[in-house]
């Protein structure tokens, strides 16, 4: 009875806690006047005047260029920044503090400087250190600054989920840049030198697009509804202001520029010929059919249904797979129903290889936890799988191209290619958190080539473990080398016991629903 007690008073002191700290730090109210709309393209600039004839000429389909190299997918934005000029729309779930970051958001304000209209929608979680840079650049007379989900104690910032959780567990993991609404950049790249294969540290493979025609116009429309959707918050109501953000940018962005990272970068810009090919109309666009599939931002209130989620959309108006199912991942958490379609394609002759990260080369080892409870259902039902191998021997000069022939870090894609036809391409990791807390958005393409280099990619030796089961049941990891040599693990390779011990003991929590 004691215990009951005790217990009654430490649930009366955390919800009085709870209740005082929002009452303390409460949301604002959001604005009741209009906000800024997308501006649609138009041939008066210079991007539109390249690209609206050609959408002419592809009624009803959009033209794509893959930005497989890092410094190609960085070169591309900052381009598209400098060629703009009625309007630039960026949104992104990770803006971080680094030589890239810097360089972007230095071309961004140039294009404010000389009149173009930027809205930045950032997520609140994926920024921290950068308040007084956004409230400043905000002020800006061009530059509006929106916050999804805020925190509204913002120092320290992470305090929040201890009052605020249910709310602030709900991301928006959306990335995309779009110019004068007629070129835009999607997929699974954040801002930050990570992303662009350049840092110490790891170096992630990833992939965007870089997309005209429709689906440039359905992802600015799709930008509106998250612009104006009840969990984004114009950065005035939520950052102090400031009188020094935009002195502090501009330090941050001459040291970056005058950095070995940053001279390689703007070496990389230099030498990019996409952005002015594309505005010769030089620029080797596939035309196709492009569905852009995203979650309606409400789902950042809990206030979609199942029916309403990208993940029940997407899969519901695709055609199963008839002969091949690859499917890249990061952070690959099936789930039993997933794990039962996924079994189920292979059951009935469908060729499924799945690549995530192995345990030495994955930056969220609870994720890894929660993925090793599906391995050997999976395996049983003939599904190959494949983990990436960390590579100890990174080079920041290394292009996705390199990296593709072992000297990769880790892996932050997320894409499948069904049946060498159509790819997804996108935000949207194979997890629990993907499916039901963060919204996410993806490109779906019929582009036989794309899917057909993304198989091939998962047919290369010296880049993976495959993962299989031997005759007790147990798992065995094999390494083959381009030369053919072939080295077998009987534990996730290159870890410790140590680290093996901890992911063994998170997989025993229960987490694996916020993952």
């Amino acid at each position: 009875m004691r215990a009951i007690k005790v217990l009654l008073i430490v649930v009366v002191f955390a919800a009085t806690g709870i209740l005082l700290m929002r009452l303390l730090f409460p949301l604002p109210e959001l604005p009741m006047e209009t906000a800024s709309v997308a501006i649609p393209a138009t041939e008066e600039t210079m991007l539109g005047a390249s690209i609206l004839p050609l959408d002419a000429e592809h009624p009803d389909q959009s033209g794509v260029y893959p930005l497989f190299d890092g410094r190609d997918a960085l070169a591309a934005r900052i381009l598209l920044a400098d060629a703009a000029e009625n309007s630039i729309d960026v949104q992104y779930y990770i803006w971080q503090m680094d030589t890239s970051s810097w360089l972007l958001l230095d071309a961004l304000k140039r294009a404010a400087d000389r009149g173009v209209r930027v809205r930045m929608l950032l997520d609140d979680n994926g920024v921290p250190g950068l308040d007084n840079v956004l409230s400043a650049l905000n002020a800006e007379e061009n530059i509006e600054v929106r916050l999804f989900n805020p925190f509204t104690l913002r120092s320290p910032k992470l305090a929040s989920y201890l009052f605020d959780f249910p709310r602030l567990n709900r991301r928006m993991h959306n990335k995309s840049m779009t110019a004068d609404g007629a070129a835009t950049i999607i997929g699974g790249r954040n801002i930050g030198d990570i992303y662009f294969s350049y840092g110490e540290g790891t170096a992630y493979f990833d992939l965007d697009t870089l997309a005209i025609g429709d689906a440039a116009g359905d992802v600015a429309e799709n930008f509106d509804d998250y612009w104006t959707s009840g969990s984004s918050y114009p950065a005035e109501l939520v950052l102090a202001e400031t009188d020094g953000g935009l002195q502090e940018m501009a330090d941050a962005v001459a040291v970056a520029r005058a950095s070995a990272t940053g001279s390689d970068y703007l070496e990389a810009v230099k030498n990019s010929q996409a952005i002015q090919q594309l505005a010769n109309g030089e620029l080797d666009f596939e035309w196709t059919d492009v569905t852009l599939y995203t979650d309606d931002p409400a789902k950042g209130l809990a206030k979609t249904t199942d029916q309403e989620l990208m993940i029940y959309r997407l899969f519901s108006n695709l055609e199963p797979p008839e002969s091949k199912l690859s499917l890249v991942s990061a952070y690959l958490i099936p789930g039993e129903r997933g794990t039962e379609l996924i079994s189920g394609f292979a059951q009935n002759g469908v060729e499924v290889r799945l690549l995530t990260n192995s345990l030495d080369a994955t930056d969220v080892s609870p994720v890894h936890s929660a993925w090793m409870g599906y391995r050997e259902d999976l395996l049983e039902d003939g599904v190959e799988v494949l983990e990436l191998r960390a590579s100890p021997d990174q080079q920041p000069d290394s292009s996705l191209a390199q990296m593709l022939h072992g000297s990769l870090s880790s892996l932050h894609a997320k894409t499948f290619a069904i049946d060498d036809q159509r790819i997804f391409i996108g935000s949207f990791n194979f997890d629990p958190r993907s499916a039901r807390l963060n919204t996410e958005m993806g490109f779906l393409i019929e582009s036989p080539d794309l899917a057909q280099r993304l198989a091939e990619v998962l047919h290369r030796d010296g880049l993976f473990y495959e993962v299989k089961l031997t005759g007790d049941g147990s798992l065995e990891w094999t390494e083959t080398e381009e030369s053919g040599e072939i080295t077998t693990y009987d534990h996730e390779p290159n870890t410790t016991a140590f680290k093996r011990g901890v992911v063994k003991f998170m997989s025993w929590l229960p987490i694996e629903w916020m993952l």
